[in-house]
Order: structure tokens, then C-alpha cells, then sequence
């Protein structure tokens, strides 16, 4: 991965935005490549012209059962081009560090069959540059675990969620029924 870095862009705390840029100004959700849980990278580039909700996870939250209601809106969604990405993290001390356990525990506990990446940091300095895009773009960022970035069709446009908001809020199905129309 550091090598993609090197030829391609800018490597971050494992995460990539290609060309090196350090704003999110003119980018788009395709200019970042993360690694993915299984292992490689993650390009993003694959999303292009799909809404994405991009969700930090956690595994031992008061939210984790969100989960179950992110897998829901991937099998009803999905098929009509939403695609959902659980970025775990543990900028709030409730995630394992280990992607294996992750991956383990959600295929296990929430069969999640939407795509994942490594642990990342999503605040602060340490963020990857994609949530330092997402913060940007969608209201600033993460409060806590189960944060939600509707990101339109254009892979520019940026909507956040909190962490309250559940997968089957009425305002977040509205919003992703809209950008499935866009």
C-alpha cells in the first residue's frame, strides 16, 4: 500500500487520496482508497456514480446493534446502487484493534455483508483524509460511533447523520431514497 502511496498519491493513516491534495475542495469520494478488512486496497474510484453512506463502526457500543439496520438498508438498496461502507474505528475506545475480530464478530453477530475497511481514525488530526473530506463536506465530524455521510451520486455531495439517527430513520430513508433518484 505504501507503494500505491508513493506512485499515486498520498498515504494517511492508511488511507489514500489520490494526487496528493490536502483539501477536500474539488474532490470527490473516488479520489480516496482505503484498505479493505479482508486486506488490500479499497478504491473508492469502484463507488463512482453510486450513492454511498459511509458509517464508523464500532464493535462494543451502545449502537452496535446499528449494524443489523445498516445490513437491512444494504439488502433493500443495494440492488438499486446504494452502497453502504462501515469504517470501523476506535477514536472512541469501543472498537477492537484486531480487523480479523472485527470482521469475526460482524459476520458472526450481524451477518453484515456490505463492505468494511480496516480501523481507521475518523477525528482529529490522525482522521483519514476521506473523514477529513466527509467532515468537510457533511457538518463537521464524528461525535461518536454509528456517524452517518450520505454521500450523492456526484461523489462530492455530503450529508451527515448522527449517531442517533437509526438506518430506518425516516429522514436518512428519505435522504437515500432521493439520492437513488438523483
Amino acid at each position: 500500500m505504501a507503494e500505491i502511496g508513493r506512485r499515486t498519491g498520498l498515504l494517511l493513516g492508511g488511507a489514500l487520496m489520490a494526487g496528493g491534495a490536502g483539501s477536500a475542495a474539488g474532490a470527490s469520494l473516488a479520489d480516496f482508497t482505503l484498505e479493505a478488512i479482508e486486506g488490500g486496497p479499497l478504491p473508492l474510484a469502484r463507488y463512482r456514480g453510486q450513492p454511498v453512506l459511509v458509517v464508523n463502526t464500532a464493535s462494543f457500543c451502545g449502537f452496535t446493534p446499528q449494524y443489523a439496520g445498516l445490513e437491512r438498508l444494504h439488502e433493500r438498496y443495494g440492488p438499486r446502487g446504494l452502497v453502504v461502507l462501515g469504517v470501523p474505528s476506535q477514536d472512541f475506545n469501543q472498537e477492537s484493534s484486531d480487523n480479523k475480530t472485527i470482521k469475526d464478530f460482524c459476520d458472526a453477530t450481524y451477518n453484515v455483508e456490505f463492505p468494511m475497511t480496516t480501523v481507521s481514525a475518523v477525528r482529529g488530526a490522525a482522521a483519514v483524509p476521506l473523514y477529513r473530506f466527509l467532515a468537510e463536506r457533511g457538518g463537521g465530524p464524528p461525535g461518536w460511533n454509528f456517524h452517518k455521510y450520505l454521500v450523492a451520486r456526484d461523489g462530492s455531495t455530503v450529508r451527515g447523520f448522527g449517531s442517533r439517527v437509526a438506518p430506518d430513520a425516516p429522514e436518512l430513508v428519505q435522504a437515500i431514497e432521493a439520492a437513488l433518484a438523483g
